[in-house]
């Protein structure tokens, strides 16, 4: 079962990821061009993250996933908060990943070159 170091990993791994705690020591953030891709909960049992999600998509993974919930503390139309507590396999939970990064990584791309076809 993934815990916060495998999560940990898997996430900085990312091209162009950096990690930090802008809410608190409790709370590892991920961010690809300085935006959130996926934050840790370091203090809680299980495990929990939050990812962004299609907000279609999310409504069905919630659906289908008791371990994935609204997002906590966040906009619940686009985030997730999911349960790490071997309900779901790792390598689904590595692909709601993937998909947080490429939604929010594809999304700052897209601001970036309209920003640079403005100038």
């Amino acid at each position: 079962m993934l815990n916060a170091e495998t999560i940990r990993e898997y996430c900085i791994e990312k091209e162009g990821a950096t990690e930090g705690f802008p809410f608190g020591e409790d709370t590892l953030v991920f961010k690809v061009n300085d935006k959130m891709f996926c934050l840790m909960s370091l203090d809680e049992s299980p495990l929990k993250i939050n990812l962004k999600c299609d907000p279609e998509i999310a409504i069905e993974l919630r659906e289908e996933y008791e371990a994935v919930l609204p997002g906590y503390h966040m906009n619940k139309k686009l985030w997730n908060t999911v349960v790490i507590d071997g309900t779901i396999a790792d390598k689904q939970i590595k692909e709601f990943i993937n998909w947080s990064y490429d939604l929010v990584n594809a999304k700052a791309t897209r601001s970036k070159n309209k920003r640079h076809k403005g100038t």
